[in-house]
Parts: C-alpha cells; structure tokens; sequence
C-alpha cells in the first residue's frame, strides 16, 4: 500500500519540506502523519480524506456538490444514516452507492445492504460533509407531512381531551418534536408557530431572517398548541392572556434550552420558541470577531476592577452574547460575579444568576440594590430600563465595582446623552462609563458559494470615502445546498467601541449632543459600525448588501 504522504506528494498537495517537517512535528506529536498536517494548516481535511481514499483503492466524493439521489436516500431510515455517519447518494442498475465518513466500518456496509436489498459501492467523504449532507437529506419535512395526515384524521384534538394524546408515541407529540428538531438542525434562532384563518403557519428564523416552513392544517392547531404548553409547564385553560414558560430537549446528544411565549390573537394563541444553544453561554471574546485594534481599548475596560461598560444595539444583535463572553473573560475563583436578568438565558456554572420576578417585587432595581450588599465584584445588568436602575448601576460603578449592561440605542455616543435623559446627572455618568460598544449581527457569506465581483466605484466613494481609483475586489451571496441556496451561513457581529476619554466626560457633564460626542469619539479614533462592517467586507466576511441591510 503506497504511504499517505508519498500520495500527497504526488498529488502536488505538499512539498518535500513541508512532508519532512510534518514527519518531524509528527514523532514529537505521537500522532498520525494526516492528523499533524491537517492541526499545522499544510493540508485540509478534504485533501487529508481524499489522499486516504486513494491509499485504500476507494473514490472520493465532494458531498457539497454532488447530486444526490433522493431515492436512494428513502431507502435507508435517518436513524441509521446518523448512526453509521453515512448516506446512500445513487441508485443504479441496483447498486447503491454509500457516501462513508469511516470506509473501514464493514458493519455500516452489512448494514445499508441488509435494508435496501441491494449491493454497495462505498466511497469516502470528510465527515462534516456527510453530516451536512444527511442534515438536508433526511430532513423531518416529510416524516411532517404524513403525520400531519394521519393527526387531521384524529377524532377529537381539542384541548379538552389533551390528557389523551401526550403519550410518547402519539402522533402530535412526535410532531412538536420533529418541530423542534429539524428547527435546531436548521441552526434556528426561533420558532414561530402561527395560527391563521384556514391553516397553521410555522417559520424559523435562520440567521436573522424569518423562512416559511410548510403550513400545517388548522385542525390540528389546538391539539400541538396544548402540546407545547404542557412541555412548557404553562397553563393550558388560559388562553386570554399571554404566558411565558421554558422546556429542554435532547438533541443528537445536546441538551437544548428553549424559552416559549405565548401571544392571543384572533385565529389562536401564537407561540414563539426561542432556542437557547448553550454553547453561546461559553463563548470567548476571541470568537466574536472583535478586530484587534477594537479589542485593545474593550479589554482595557473590562480589565479594570471597577467602572461600566455598555452594550447597545436593536433586540437580537448579540448583546448577552458579547456580555457573556466577557463574563467567561473576567470570570475567576476569586472574584464574585453576580447577574439580574430577565429571564435567565443560559445558566453559567460558577456565576450567581437571579431572575427578575416584578409580581413578587423583585425588580431590576430592587434586586440590584440587594445584590449590592452581597458582595459583588462584577454585576450583570440585563437592562437599563428606568430612572432607579441607571441611577443604582451607575453609582455601583463608581464605588468599586466592573458594572455590564445594555441599553437600546442606536450608536455608541447615544448611550451617554440617553442616561442623562433618563435623569441621571451628568458628570456621574461621564465619571461611571469606561466604554460603550455598539453592535450589530450581519449574515456571514458562505465559504462554498462566495463569488468575487468588482463593484461600481461611485457608491464606495459617496458612503466610505474610498480614495483610490480602482474598486477593489469584493464577494457577493451566490447561493448553494450547503448554504440552502441563500448564500449566507452563519453570522457574525460588526462593532462600534468608543472608549469614554477625558474630552467625551467634560463634552457629557456640558450635556453636549451625542453628534458632538461622536465627533470627538471618531477624532480620537473610534471605527463606526459602517466602518468596522466595511473592513469586513473587505475581507470577504459579508457582502456590501448585507452591510447595507444592518447598518442604515
């Protein structure tokens, strides 16, 4: 059997240099060869399972492309797919070809041949391809659709009889669950469960966008409302009045929270499931993108033991996001963190959280003013929403402690006119903040699908002021399966940091205008969220209409 490395030579993958290096990397390592290029960025994992294949005699697939055979596919139930990490792709003359992220698992093999009946050709494809690949091939649409059938034909699904139909295996409880399901493999923020005249709407919100998924008939609008609200431990006989509730799934060995809100409206009680990943809760400040000379002047603020930083921005811009991953920054054994939000989004070992609760008068106020006297080195404040919140965090701040919270506006400098405005004297809020940061989420361009262009000058010049006379060379959305057709994938923030400096405090206690502020801000260097999105752009991140879209 030829060696991998002698594979990849050939193929033009690697130099001579680069093989001996690795080799070298590799014994000190004691890995494998292919593991230790694919870890020092000399190869990717898509050259690292093709020269594999060919070092086994096997063909190897680019999944992202390829056009699978949705017959095939229905062959084979999605369990078994995910369990064995692989995927029928064609059908000919009665041979089966199976796509493998493992070509060595002979059981997988016995397997697809025992349930389709017929003979198979396995061929290798990375294993974040084969996974995508069966996440947008075994999708739960259809399964929907037949349960859809088989629940109009149900007899009785009202609410009376909802004791009735919540056993495990009953056709509305596996529906809300292939609801939710295929909403978290569709990497939703939210689910929208919308009653209408004639039929049920749902729609997900992928990356910041709502997409219609397929409709459901109205008979069974009340049977899966009831459904969600009893997962939710809300009340089922209230539907005068909207109601808030949580419930947690198990998703492909994950523990997804979801927070769920009920809504009356004329056809019906909407609801609304926002799914809360866990995974966000444990983000760093590195992964969010913040460019270096914007992370130098936050981290000098969050470094500091005492002081406020804000975080603005329209609802769903990543605020608790960017909180968060401070938070985990900051967070040490030997310092005190403490929280008040409303609600609690993602539960954060080692941290005090405390869920604002008005009906038994905890409010942001009151609880802050207990919190204070609990010893706290760093508090999170979900929200500055009122005269006696701003006035408490902003004197917290100013008698030794790091204060995090948000507030609702639309640039940097308008977060310290608006705490003046909400009564709070100037030259304590000059003296409390250290810094504001402003954000924004625009939609990241898919990496498969990206397509370079060469914009018109003359729009570049008008809203960036570029100087130089040729356009560069951008990238626009173009669209693909992996990214289904939209040409984005995932999303990413845009930030605007301004550090309070002597001249922006003497310009608040004068109570100057928040334009008179980001004047000063943007002479002493502050990037607007229009500029830090540009430069982003430029790096092929996002495209200049996604640009365009968040930021006006």
């Amino acid at each position: 059997m030829k060696q991998l490395g002698s594979i990849l030579l050939e193929e033009g993958v690697l130099t001579e240099e680069q093989l001996m290096d690795a080799i070298d990397e590799q014994q000190q390592r004691g890995q494998s060869l292919g593991r230790t290029l694919v870890e020092l960025g000399l190869i990717t994992e898509a050259d690292l399972v093709k020269g594999l294949a060919k070092q086994v005699g096997m063909d190897f697939v680019d999944l992202t492309d390829y056009p699978v055979d949705t017959a095939a596919v229905a062959l084979i139930p999605p369990q078994v797919c995910r369990r064995h990490t692989a995927l029928p792709i064609a059908l000919e003359n009665n041979v089966m070809t199976l796509a493998m992220a493992n070509p060595g698992n002979v059981v997988a093999v016995d397997d697809f041949r025992a349930i389709a009946g017929r003979d198979i050709v396995p061929v290798v494809a990375t294993h974040d391809d084969v996974i995508t690949a069966i996440d947008r091939y075994c999708r739960a649409d259809n399964e929907l659709e037949d349960l859809q059938g088989s629940l109009e034909h149900e007899e009785d699904l009202s609410t009376d009889n909802v004791g009735e139909v919540i056993e495990d295996d009953a056709p509305v409880v596996r529906f809300v669950n292939l609801l939710i399901s295929q909403a978290i493999q569709d990497r939703a923020s939210d689910i929208h469960i919308e009653p209408g005249e004639k039929e049920l709407g749902v729609r997900y919100r992928i990356d910041g966008v709502l997409h219609e998924m397929q409709n459901a008939n109205k008979a069974i609008q009340n049977a899966v409302i009831s459904r969600i609200k009893i997962m939710a431990d809300i009340d089922i006989a209230e539907r005068r009045k909207p109601q808030d509730g949580r419930l947690s799934v198990n998703h492909q060995g994950r523990k997804i929270d979801l927070r769920v809100a009920t809504l009356p409206t004329v056809w019906g009680e909407k609801i609304v499931m926002r799914v809360l990943d866990n995974t966000t809760a444990t983000m760093e400040l590195a992964d969010l993108g913040i460019r270096p000379e914007n992370y130098e002047i936050y981290q000098q603020s969050f470094s500091k033991p005492y002081g406020m930083i804000l975080v603005t921005g329209p609802t769903g811009s990543g605020k608790s996001t960017t909180l968060y991953a401070t938070l985990n920054q900051v967070a040490r054994p030997e310092i005190n963190i403490i929280t008040v939000e409303d609600p609690v989004e993602y539960r954060i070992p080692g941290i005090n959280q405390v869920q604002v609760n008005p009906k038994a008068g905890l409010t942001f106020a009151s609880a802050l003013r207990s919190i204070l006297r609990s010893d706290p080195d760093v508090v999170l404040l979900g929200e500055i929403r009122d005269h006696e919140t701003a006035q408490i965090a902003i004197e917290a701040a100013l008698t030794g402690h790091l204060v995090l919270s948000t507030l609702h506006t639309n640039d940097a400098p308008s977060a310290v006119t608006r705490l003046t405005e909400m009564g709070i004297e100037p030259f304590l809020v000059g003296s409390a903040i250290d810094s504001v940061v402003a954000q924004r989420l625009a939609r990241k361009l898919c990496e498969k699908c990206k397509v370079e262009y060469t914009p018109e000058i003359e729009p570049l010049v008008d809203r960036f002021g570029w100087e130089k006379k040729e356009a560069p060379l951008l990238y626009r959305a173009e669209g693909c399966s992996s990214c289904a057709h939209t040409g984005y994938r995932g999303r990413l923030a845009l930030h605007e940091i301004m550090e309070v400096s002597e001249e922006i405090e003497r310009l608040t206690v004068s109570r100057a205008s928040s334009a008179d502020i980001g004047k000063s801000a943007r002479k002493n260097g502050m990037e607007t969220l229009l500029e830090d999105g540009w430069s982003k752009v430029q790096q092929g991140l996002t495209s200049l209409e996604e640009l365009f879209r968040v930021v006006k």
